[in-house]
């Protein structure tokens, strides 16, 4: 075998170029996902992993492959997001234990570094599936083993390792069902081929292209409709357990895995000593953190209504605005402190147009969520301390987020007085911070915003994302749909004509004045026009039309 070796600068640089690689290919990643359970995106969890393993290496010692590999582990874990990016960070707290106290890496160690990080990672796992990212990395372990055997280079042992995790790749449909189903490759085991491309580019002294791979595998556009219903569980649990003492062990990680297991499946749990990453998708999210507690206090929580998310992938949204970029920009743009009031309010809100609404009622703080970007208990605990109040009114608008909002309430508790207002909707948020005085004690507001929040009715224009059965009645896939509190009421392919009949069945449960907000598909002359139509109708009501800005509804309306 050629003495040929990897120093500590060349595995940064090749971690570098390989966050870069997979970001570049993340989305050609994300469109390989079509499992029922949607867990974020695939290439966006991979490569936000990844990314925060870079920022981890850049900022650390790089002599030797040791300190570098010590720094990829750790930053892995710590920014690793969702099933993918757990399972990603175990591979390279493999590498981590391997390369510790090395010099530099020659095709024996590198060999070494996969089979402890396949290892960590089938052990991460409580029902590790073949076809997925497990069995790509398995086989590209074996691969660098069987390379070393034939004396080659730790260059090409890498070759080696990708040409096998190609074939396994193309394999993978044969090995799940439901990716035969779909026509397409495991989006994981993707994500860790282009990883490994990303390394072998760097080796080669090439320059990440513009283009994306269009290559995957045998990869077709998915066109198979899934439905929701599938999703068992339907919250999407993450967060880390601190032990400043570093006693974590393995045992404890075991014992968090079964409990865990009896409230939910993809159950994750990994690390060790000061710090465990943990993962779960659960119907109790509360209960999973209290599971949490019971070995350390929690940081970095995170829970995503994985319904909501399911929706939001079938729209096209773009899953980064939920989470991780979220809070990073939330901490980019964050303002000196500032003097402490005696009441304040944090708003979940989306469209540019019921932000500032929002802001003019009075909100201090606003989170730019809703229907397809639920906020993390993160995002609303930041929120509410940079409000910097004794007492915090919180508006979810959203049912979707109350829990979240409960659980950040629940963990501020000794911080802050704040008090979750359980508005479900725009038009509820909005009579609740009508109703709110600051110059009224916290208790007294809070009784007038619950009031005022529960005499609103409100509806909602949207359209179907799905053929379906609901109430009896057929739906296609682009119909229009009017809400009332929630609850599907009209459904027609006219937007005008489906929102009018809306209002009509909201008003029957009272009201005499009509706000609705047009969304970014619907032009302001539209927006005029039905306008105009609805005064001519409702000659008794009050009716006012302004831009909301919001993605997924035509019109958001609040009936009082």
């Amino acid at each position: 075998m050629a003495n040929v070796t990897i120093s500590g600068q060349e595995l940064h640089d090749m971690i570098c170029v390989a966050a870069a690689f997979l970001e570049k290919n993340k989305k050609a990643i994300d469109a390989l996902n079509v499992f029922p359970v949607p867990d974020g995106d695939t290439g966006i969890n991979m490569s936000l992993t990844l990314q925060t393993a870079a920022r981890e290496v850049r900022d650390g010692k790089k002599e030797t492959v040791g300190q570098v590999g010590s720094a990829l582990a750790l930053g892995s874990l710590k920014g690793a997001r969702g099933n993918s990016g757990v399972i990603l960070s175990q591979i390279f707290r493999g590498f981590g234990k391997a390369l510790q106290d090395k010099q530099t890496m020659d095709a024996a160690l590198l060999a070494e570094c996969m089979e402890m990080g396949v290892e960590s990672a089938y052990k991460a796992v409580m029902k590790p599936k073949e076809g997925t990212i497990l069995t790509v990395a398995r086989m590209m372990g074996e691969a660098a083993t069987q390379a070393v055997k034939q004396k080659k280079d730790v260059i090409e042992t890498i070759d080696a390792m990708i040409e096998q995790g190609e074939k396994t790749l193309a394999q993978t449909p044969d090995m799940l069902p439901v990716l035969k189903e779909a026509g397409v490759v495991d989006s994981g085991g993707m994500g860790l081929l282009v990883i490994f491309k990303g390394f072998k580019m760097c080796l080669n002294g090439e320059q990440v292209p513009e283009e994306e791979i269009t290559d995957l595998g045998g990869m077709v556009t998915p066109t198979q409709e899934e439905d929701n219903s599938d999703i068992e569980f339907g919250y999407c649990t993450e967060f880390f357990i601190k032990d400043p003492a570093g006693s974590l062990s393995e045992e404890n990680a075991e014992q968090l895995r079964k409990v865990l297991g009896q409230i939910g499946d993809c159950v994750l749990v990994v690390g060790g000593g000061p710090l465990l990453k943990v993962h779960v998708h659960t119907n109790a999210p509360g209960q999973a953190l209290q599971y949490g507690l019971c070995y350390g206090s929690l940081s970095s929580i995170k829970i995503d209504n994985m319904r909501e998310m399911h929706r939001e992938l079938e729209n096209g949204a773009d899953a980064e605005v939920n989470g991780v970029n979220k809070a990073i920009a939330q901490e980019e743009k964050a303002e000196p402190a500032k003097e402490q009031k005696e009441i304040g309010v944090v708003a979940v809100v989306s469209g540019d147009g019921l932000c500032e609404v929002f802001s003019e009622l009075g909100a201090d703080e606003i989170i730019q969520g809703g229907q397809s970007m639920n906020p993390s208990i993160e995002d609303i605990g930041a929120a509410v301390k940079n409000t910097n109040a004794k007492h915090v009114f919180v508006l979810p608008n959203n049912k979707n987020i109350i829990l979240a909002a409960d659980q950040a309430a629940e963990l501020l508790k000794d911080e802050v007085d704040v008090r979750v207002m359980p508005t479900k909707s725009i038009p509820q948020g909005m009579s609740a911070l009508i109703a709110m005085n600051p110059e009224n004690n916290v208790q007294d507001n809070a009784m007038d915003m619950l009031e005022a929040m529960e005499a609103t009715n409100s509806c909602a224009i949207t359209y179907a994302v799905r053929d379906t059965q609901l109430n009896g009645e057929e739906i296609k896939k682009g119909d229009i749909l009017g809400m009332v509190n929630g609850e599907l009421s009209v459904s027609g392919k006219k937007v005008d004509k489906v929102c009018k009949k809306t209002i009509a069945k909201t008003l029957e449960l009272g009201g005499e004045s009509i706000t609705l907000f047009y969304g970014e598909d619907v032009t302001q002359e539209q927006a005029d026009a039905l306008a105009e139509e609805l005064e001519a109708e409702y000659p008794d009501c009050d009716v006012q039309m302004y831009p909301g800005g919001q993605s997924l509804y035509y019109y958001i309306v609040g009936v009082e």
